[in-house]
Order: C-alpha cells, then structure tokens, then sequence
C-alpha cells in the first residue's frame, strides 16, 4: 500500500460489529482506513478486500492496545502504510457481566486493560502523533446511565473513559483537535447478544422508546459525524447514540 492523500482514519477492533460498520463508512466518506485488530486475521482481511474492492485504501494491523509497545508500533504502521493519522476511534473492548462480588481479580484486570488502558495508550500516543485538526472519538456505553446490575466493572472501565475524554479534550488545546465519546445503547452485535436469552434481547429491544436495538450503521453514523467538518464545534461531549434508552 502506497502512501494517500485521503485523510487517515485509524479504528481499533474493527474487524467486526461496530468497529467495522465504522470502518465501512468513514471508507465511503473518502478516508484511508486502518483496521485494527486482536485476534481475527480472517474477517480483518476480508474487510480490507471488501473496502479495497469498493475503492478505498484500507489496511488491517494486529495489535494489542492492552500493551503500549504494541499501540507505538500500531501508530508506526499506520504512518508508514497509508500516512500521519487524522481520526482515531478507540472501539476495541470487551464486555463480560458478573455481580461485583463474584468478579475475579483476573476478569477486572482485563477489563481495565483492554477498555481503559487500551484507550489512554493509544490517546497518549496520538497526543503527539495525530495530525493537527484531527478527530478522536473513543466509545463509551449507554449502560453508564442504566445502573443495570453485573455491570460495575464494565461502567467503571467507561466511566474513565469518558473522564479522559473531557480531559483530554482541554489538554489538546492549540491543536485543533476535538475529542469525544459516542455511547452506544444495545446494538444488535454477536457483543451483545453472545449469551443473552430471547427474552432477555426482547427486553432490551422494547427498552428504546424507538422499540428497536440500535444498529451497528446507526453508531458509525454518529461517529461519521464527528469526524466530519460538520462535527468540528463538538468538544469534549459524550454523545448518547441509544434510541432514547436514558
């Protein structure tokens, strides 16, 4: 892959579900697409040929964004693949319920180190690597506001994210860079419904005033947004994508 003069989006965990429909519409848009990845070589390729096919420029690059060597050299891949980054959208995560009381000290620590190291790893990077006027957008959760039990641990991970993203959003300032949260409600993604009865996805479902589990086009529609010229004046908001769930 040759260098582009499209601007540059980079999304982690976008092999699948969100991350991916995110992937597919920031191509549409005219940006060079950088799919990250953990684990899923197979489905991360093909969306490279399924982008590349349609016309855009888009590579795929494992990386753990648990571990920071592995976020610098991400960042270095990118550049020299495809150019200097505009977006970043911080996708990757894990969700995994448990009543605080029964939660393993191991299931907490990956918690925290994919949904909110992964995210300060690679904010820390971009402080010095993305392009000025760029966009971050980092991926937070609707779940913050509903208090629903099994959830602690998993709303504390998002709960710092959002902090970060307020922070960050002032510590930027000079750069023109905006940075904000998009929390989705229940999206009809193998995440969400992985383990989940029919009755309880029908109760999710009906949660929304607008009767229906999101969509994973209707999250990267937000963040399309965002990335766009027209979000240029959104600063430091976390922007609830949920039907009206809360």
């Amino acid at each position: 892959m040759t260098s582009t003069t499209s601007p540059v989006a980079l999304i982690t965990g976008a092999s699948r579900g969100i991350g991916a429909a995110i992937a597919r519409r920031l191509a549409h848009d005219g940006f060079a697409v950088a799919i990250n990845y953990a684990s899923n070589t197979a489905e991360a390729d093909a969306l490279v040929a399924e982008l590349t096919q349609a016309g855009a420029s888009a590579i795929a690059v494992k990386a753990d964004v648990s571990s920071a060597e592995d976020v610098r050299s991400l960042f270095s891949t990118v550049e020299q693949k495809l150019g200097k980054i505009d977006v970043l959208v911080n996708n990757a995560g894990i969700l995994k319920t448990a009543p605080l009381a029964q939660t393993s000290d191991e299931l907490f620590a990956q918690n925290f180190a994919i949904n909110t190291q992964g995210v300060f790893n690679t904010l820390r990077e971009a402080a010095t690597r993305l392009n000025d006027g760029g966009r971050i957008i980092n991926l937070s959760s609707t779940t913050l506001a509903l208090n629903l039990p099994g959830y602690a641990i998993y709303n504390g991970t998002k709960a710092a994210v959002e902090a970060f993203t307020r922070v960050f959003a002032k510590e930027l300032r000079g750069r023109g860079i905006t940075v904000n949260a998009v929390a989705p409600g229940p999206v009809a993604t193998d995440l969400f419904l992985t383990g989940k009865t029919e009755e309880q996805i029908q109760t999710f479902t009906k949660m929304p005033p607008l009767e229906r589990l999101g969509q994973p086009e209707d999250i990267a529609g937000v963040v399309a947004f965002l990335a766009s010229s027209s979000g240029g004046w959104v600063n430091g908001q976390v922007l609830r994508a949920n039907g009206g769930i809360a």
